[in-house]
């Protein structure tokens, strides 16, 4: 009974973690979140961007920006070879597992197993970050390139296309991030399991409600779309009511 608790554990965490990333994208497109809602402030800062002759300030954010998924990167390193130190003498640890007044010890495969999915997380993290980091670099070059302020051979669409595109690169990049963000979260589940299978299922379940509401019910998202004026959609439909009758 043992194993297959340990096993439906595994496939309930793994069910968590696609499921709420297929949901979170699919949701995005119907409803307020704070990732469709970035995406709207770096689009318009992108055309603020352009309307400047100084861009110091915006390559700079943009630095700031890479160096924390660098921060985050060299993070999942230490980790990592923290991870694979302890794969290596997984006896020893186990001893000192059995010491903790929560832990269950399991057999060693099912020990391995944990220990084998944290590094994969980990894995899985620091390529989204290191992602992103790349991908605000090519944001840096497209704000050197940017077309002038005062250049007049840019027409203005040439310069509203450039914004889009440099701000769908921007949100690349920040969604990269993101992704390796909740793998942190995910890894904090996975440390429930050395508790408990039970406990890993419980922490699962928890996570997903956690980044839920961070992200579709947070505070801050109910301040970042109060400091944006969307279409009344009240408005709107009155509106294509008038083009139809004419």
């Amino acid at each position: 009974m043992g194993i297959y608790l340990e096993l439906a554990a595994l496939v309930w965490f793994l069910i968590c973690w696609l499921g709420y990333s297929l949901y979170s994208q699919h949701a995005a497109d119907k409803r307020p979140c704070l990732s469709n809602t970035l995406d709207l402030y770096r689009t318009d800062w992108m055309r603020v961007m352009l309307s400047r002759e100084n861009r110091i300030s915006d390559a700079s954010v943009v630095g700031n920006l890479e160096r924390n998924g660098a921060f985050f990167a060299s993070s999942c390193l230490l980790i990592l070879a923290g991870i694979i130190t302890a794969l290596g003498y997984t006896q020893q640890v186990m001893e000192v597992f059995s010491t903790m007044p929560f832990g269950t010890l399991p057999s060693r495969p099912v020990f391995e197993m944990r220990m084998i999915l944290l590094m994969v997380i980990f894995i899985y993290a620091f390529f989204k970050f290191t992602w992103s980091m790349r991908t605000y670099n090519f944001l840096a070059v497209l704000i050197g390139a940017a077309p002038l302020a005062g250049d007049t051979k840019t027409s203005p669409a040439a310069r509203d296309a450039f914004a889009r595109s440099a701000a769908t690169v921007c949100n690349q990049a920040g969604d990269a991030f993101n992704l390796g963000l909740r793998s942190y979260y995910y890894a904090l589940a996975v440390v429930a399991w050395f508790i408990h299978p039970v406990a890993f299922i419980g922490a699962s379940t928890l996570i997903v409600i956690i980044l839920y509401r961070r992200e579709f019910r947070s505070d801050a998202l109910v301040a970042l779309r109060a400091g944006k004026v969307f279409e009344d959609p009240v408005a709107r439909a009155d509106t294509e009511k008038g083009k139809a009758s004419d």
